[in-house]
């Protein structure tokens, strides 16, 4: 029997702003893979402190950056990311909710010099690495900008075996989506990264003390803590 050989990585544009794009990402239903992300991080850092402040690189409609406000209330959430449509979608979010005061969204192309190293308690994202042409610049970021014991959660998609194995999530979980979002969420499970890959990448980043978990059949997770 011929050896079927795996599915290797298609990357895709790193930026995903056009206005059809963000407005069909910002009316999509993510509520499973947001929950699951806001859950993870809220079961895994169970001693954080009563205040901090978190930043989420990536952070596209901010949907994930308002869930961590609420579920921290003593935190400051920035939410960063480098499509200026995506940010107004997240602005739009936040408009009319109780949080103006502790989260806020900023223009910021990684790695950008600009953001306070070593000053940030938390530091999360939830789909961009597969996004970034190196993926040493997310890793590289977390590391300069997370405080010494800061808490760090990535979250993004796993390539699955072949293109069919991918056109079978898309069709269980995209089913009724727009087919722009079919197409992206397609599409983006060819640019996504291995479990394996991602255990290099953190070694060669030095952050290989930071956990990996596979929380569902399209996901991974890193976390853990920052080293002092």
């Amino acid at each position: 029997m011929k050896r079927m050989k795996k599915l290797k990585r298609r990357p895709e544009p790193e930026l995903m702003d056009s206005e059809a794009q963000t407005l069909a990402y910002a009316e999509a239903d993510f509520d499973e893979a947001n929950s699951l992300f806001t859950k993870s991080f809220t079961d895994f850092f169970t001693g954080l402190p009563a205040t901090g402040r978190m930043a989420d690189l990536g952070c596209g409609p901010g949907d994930i950056a308002i869930r961590m406000a609420r579920a921290f209330p003593g935190w400051s959430v920035t939410g960063l990311d480098a499509g200026e449509n995506m940010l107004k979608r997240a602005g739009e979010r936040l408009d009319g909710q109780d949080l103006q005061s502790r989260v806020s969204f900023r223009l910021s192309y990684l790695p950008d010099e600009t953001l306070e190293k070593n000053a940030w308690n938390a530091v999360i994202s939830n789909s961009l690495l597969h996004h970034l042409p190196a993926p040493q610049v997310l890793w590289k970021s977390i590391t300069e900008l997370g405080a010494p014991g800061a808490a760090v959660q990535v979250m993004d998609l796993m390539r699955p075996e072949s293109q069919e194995d991918a056109q079978k999530l898309v069709d269980l979980y995209a089913a009724d989506a727009p087919d722009i979002l079919r197409e992206d969420f397609y599409n983006s499970l060819l640019a996504a990264y291995t479990p394996v890959e991602i255990s290099d990448q953190l070694v060669s980043a030095g952050l290989d003390r930071l956990k990996i978990i596979i929380p569902s059949d399209r996901h991974w997770i890193v976390c853990g803590t920052l080293g002092s």
